[in-house]
């Protein structure tokens, strides 16, 4: 038996949950044979515990008690060890960005601006984004997209400092949001903002056709990979219709900002409307009665960043 908390559970709170459990199982004439109650397998912060069961036979039960040492799990004494031999730290390597032109470099300034906006938005979201995710979900969303964005404005602020074009911050700041978020979402939104970055330039300016290509391929790149479709109670149910009013938007000839934030009241509509969905892929999916009625976490931050884009776009295109 293995009671295991998720990251954010005290140990006293499982150890007292254990007493219970003992309980439960020594009314039904069950032998718990070296439980174990702690973390072992964690959700970052998650709240909330997990609960193992299985039968053992002789065999199985002699290789339970048997020593081992690994990263998450100890038990007994398997022998000496020897150190292995200290190594040499690398310095960490400084990472460059070729110069941007002038009209480039102006655009990348934005992009830092927006995502330094995400960030604080994101932040001062993550508590409500934990907990619509918590309903059929892990509960981590949250936190995920804090860590995310944060880490996606610390780098692009760099990349623009250090006068790289709009194509390199934008595909900085995306790598850096996949690299810290964790988890699917964080997976999925630095490849589609890297897929983004592929319809800019560092050479020249950004104009809105560029801007609502950009959404489109990043759009198409997160279908491809995570295999959701409208309809499935995802981020794709406030992303689709982001992308398709931007894009119908700049046809028309509307400015760049009205644009947006027609795209982004779109985006809003789309998180919305998954109340009224269950999810068809994913997570939430095996829990799908529990998310009926509750908006799907991803499509709402994603509406709540699109939104937040707007503070940083200026209404001269």
């Amino acid at each position: 038996m293995i009671l295991n908390g998720l990251g954010g559970t005290k140990y006293e709170e499982l150890f007292v949950l254990w007493n219970s459990v003992a309980s439960l199982l020594q009314r039904r004439g069950l032998t718990v044979v070296s439980p174990l109650v702690g973390e072992y397998v964690t959700s970052l912060d998650m709240k909330g515990c997990s609960l193992t069961l299985t039968w053992l036979d002789d065999e199985l039960e002699q290789l339970w008690l048997s020593p081992c040492c690994c990263a998450s799990l100890r038990i007994g004494d398997i022998g000496p060890s020897v150190l292995a031999p200290r190594t040499q730290e690398k310095p960490k390597e400084r990472i460059t960005w070729e110069k941007g032109s002038p009209e480039s470099k102006e655009a990348a300034r934005t992009i830092a601006e927006g995502f330094a906006c995400v960030a604080q938005a994101l932040s001062t979201a993550e508590i409500e984004l934990g907990r619509i995710d918590a309903q059929a979900g892990d509960g981590d969303h949250g936190l995920g997209m804090a860590r995310g964005s944060a880490a996606a404005a610390e780098t692009a602020k760099v990349a623009a400092d250090a006068g790289a074009g709009a194509a390199s911050v934008l595909a900085a700041g995306a790598d850096a949001w996949a690299d810290r978020a964790g988890g699917a979402s964080g997976a999925l939104w630095g490849l589609g903002l890297r897929s983004a970055s592929a319809a800019f330039s560092d050479d020249c300016a950004v104009e809105p056709e560029q801007v609502a290509a950009a959404v489109s391929k990043a759009l198409q790149a997160v279908i491809a990979v995570g295999g959701a479709k409208p309809g499935d109670k995802t981020l794709i149910d406030s992303l689709a219709p982001f992308a398709e009013t931007l894009t119908a938007a700049i046809h028309r000839g509307i400015p760049l900002r009205e644009a947006w934030k027609q795209a982004a009241e779109a985006a809003e509509k789309g998180a919305e409307d998954t109340r009224n969905l269950t999810p068809r892929i994913g997570r939430a999916r095996p829990l799908a009665e529990r998310s009926k009625g509750h908006r799907d976490a991803g499509a709402v931050s994603l509406a709540l960043a699109a939104r937040t884009v707007l503070q940083v776009i200026g209404g001269s295109k």
